[in-house]
């Protein structure tokens, strides 16, 4: 276990994802807390995450982790509902000092905002299956018997958020067949739940139009991450505005293409260096 000597409000924030999807809930902390070094890593060796099994996913997770405790970060933003349905619990038991904020599929505001009461979920296969996400949904059940929830495994749709063709015709017929079955049972609130698919939204809207209300929880990550900041004294009030610091284990190159494409930022990426390797 790596924890650092001492947390200041100076340390930087680690955001993590296993690819582009977490650049969505990197916009949100951007916005809400632009004095905050952030240290963005996306694990683009081994995207997507929603497929592999919950041990595979746990590994790489820490592992990601364990890199940016290195780089002397004080708190650690799991920015993908697949990593952190598998893998936060472990997470936290590595680095019991850091603050350690995950990512889920917003239920329960989907709750309050559906008028018809069937809510669909657009998520990975893993994030459907966790144990994490079914006691949310069975709780939630109990507290709203007449609800109904439409599942959906999103297979595919990160990889072409990945692949840079989240406006292409492929990916709007693949999204149709997923949101066409949801709407014509009566679905009126899609919830978003991979942090990818907010990247989406446009072909979302084209395919259903004002027809389902969308939840990204990603805005509710950053001010719980606000929050949880100001409370242990580490909220970064006196640095300047900086451009986030963004380090890919495969393709820097594409991963600042992605950034400018999806972030409208012209940036330089970096490679994830060895774990052995000094802070940055």
């Amino acid at each position: 276990m790596t924890t650092p000597k001492a947390m200041s409000s100076t340390q930087a924030i680690g955001v993590f994802d296993s690819g582009v999807g977490g650049l969505s809930v990197l916009r949100e902390i951007s916005a809400q807390l632009p004095n905050e070094p952030l240290i963005y890593l996306a694990d683009t060796a081994c995207t997507p995450y929603g497929e592999k099994s919950k041990e595979i996913v746990q590994a790489l997770s820490l592992i990601a982790c364990h890199w940016l405790v290195k780089q002397n970060v004080k708190a650690l933003v799991i920015a993908c509902n697949t990593a952190t349905a598998s893998a936060i619990d472990a997470i936290r038991t590595c680095y019991p000092d850091h603050l350690v904020i995950g990512v889920e599929p917003g239920l329960k505001p989907a709750l309050t905002r559906s008028k018809t009461g069937v809510i669909g979920v657009l998520a990975t296969q893993n994030t459907l299956n966790s144990i994490k996400f079914k006691r949310l949904v069975k709780t939630l059940r109990y507290q709203s018997p007449k609800t109904r929830f439409i599942f959906q495994a999103g297979e595919g749709l990160a990889l072409l958020v990945e692949q840079g063709k989240a406006h292409s015709k492929a990916c709007e017929s693949l999204l149709s067949t997923y949101l066409l079955p949801m709407m014509e049972q009566g679905a009126d609130t899609l919830v978003l739940g991979c942090t990818h698919y907010p990247f989406l939204v446009d072909a979302i809207h084209h395919i259903a139009g004002s027809r389902l209300q969308l939840i990204d929880t990603s805005e509710a990550v950053a001010q719980h991450l606000k929050h949880k900041l100001t409370e242990r004294g580490l909220l970064n009030t006196t640095a300047l505005p900086s451009t986030p610091y963004f380090v890919s284990s495969s393709s820097p190159t594409h991963l600042a293409e992605m950034v400018k494409k999806l972030l409208y930022l012209s940036v330089q990426a970096h490679a994830m260096q060895s774990l052995s390797d000094p802070p940055l």
